[in-house]
């Protein structure tokens, strides 16, 4: 079984994390071949615009290992996001080679500001996507064809997926992972990289708090990093504005015009979001992770995870549970659904 090949387009401000987040993932995933010896799942290849090395928007330098024009055969393409895709000369020329090769590539993926590149093209025309929350906007409005979601973390429509934010292209990379070769292998590369195989809910749940902070007073600077550490304590109107020194109705009259809602669903935001991490530790009872995040009471916790999240809190958790005891042989024999038939395992 060959390893698919992943080509990443890299480029003159390109967003340094949105090429290595998928890289290290994609390279570090091992799969057991049907001799019991393990392989690389991936082989990745960046692809350089021109031959020279590329700088990133932090500075960073990057070598290519071939020239765009020139790429071999690829399974999978991805389009990191960066200033050179949205305003630069990249994401016109990146547009037109996909445009001209996109027949014979399985899927194709644009994470961040990457969708620049990927929506002239029209290849996304019709079809749902995503992008970092701070672009959604304008990219519904330069590109009106394209229904996009402003705060899915990655999103599939065909044989075309977008991702949010920088770090979900993490997210992205392990949803792919999980596609091509099953959820074992897609979480042993999770916990190699310390984050959850998957994330529940979206960007707006971590563009809020910051959101929160940039754009608050002085008086408001540190009060979303304050209510994250003290979630067990007394985060009601009057405690909240008190901390502030500002009366209720002064406190909630600026917390909706910065943000569209109330404090009491912002603070409950806060605590479903911890209460979930901490069930997928299961190194608390429920009732304890309800009590230990600020509910009053087990069914009020209940009540409000499942309103949130769709799944009741123990379900949420043996879900997690489940793929966590998948053991990685359980697919050592079964191969991914596009490689099965093809004993030289060649991509359709």
């Amino acid at each position: 079984m060959k390893p698919l090949r992943v080509g990443l387009i890299g480029y003159e401000g390109v967003q340094g994390l949105d090429l290595i987040g998928p890289s290290d993932a994609f390279s570090i995933t091992s799969i057991t071949d049907e001799n019991g010896r393990p392989r690389p799942g991936y082989e990745v290849v960046v692809l350089g615009l021109s031959g020279k090395s590329f700088r990133a928007e932090s500075g960073v330098l990057f070598q290519p290992h071939c020239l765009l024009r020139n790429a071999p055969p690829l399974d999978t393409l991805i389009i990191p996001g960066g200033v050179g895709a949205r305003m630069g000369k990249a994401g016109p020329r990146i547009a037109d080679w996909i445009s001209s090769h996109h027949q014979s590539i399985r899927r194709i993926a644009s994470v961040c500001s990457g969708i620049y590149a990927l929506a002239p093209t029209g290849l996304l025309d019709g079809r749902t996507v995503t992008t970092h929350w701070r672009f959604a906007s304008d990219v519904a409005r330069r590109f009106s064809k394209l229904k996009v979601n402003h705060d899915a973390l990655y999103l599939k429509d065909g044989a075309f997926y977008t991702a949010g934010g920088i770090t979900a292209s993490v997210d992205l990379t392990l949803s792919l992972i999980e596609e091509d070769y099953g959820p074992a292998v897609a979480l042993a590369v999770a916990r190699d990289l310390v984050v959850f195989l998957k994330r529940s809910g979206g960007q707006k749940q971590y563009s809020e708090p910051l959101e929160f902070q940039v754009q608050s007073s002085d008086r408001f600077a540190d009060l979303a990093s304050w209510m994250i550490e003290h979630l067990r304590s007394d985060l009601s109107l009057e405690a909240l504005a008190r901390r502030v020194c500002l009366s209720p109705r002064q406190f909630i009259r600026r917390f909706k015009d910065a943000f569209g809602g109330t404090p009491a669903k912002f603070v409950e935001s806060l605590r479903l979001d911890e209460a979930r991490r901490r069930l997928t530790e299961r190194t608390q009872t429920i009732e304890n992770v309800a009590s230990s995040v600020g509910f009053h009471s087990d069914d009020a916790f209940r009540r409000s995870f499942q309103r949130r999240f769709g799944v009741k809190p123990s379900s949420y958790r043996s879900r997690f549970d489940a793929r966590t005891k998948s053991s990685p042989n359980g697919n050592k024999n079964k191969r991914p659904r596009h490689l099965r038939g093809n004993k030289k395992g060649k991509t359709k």
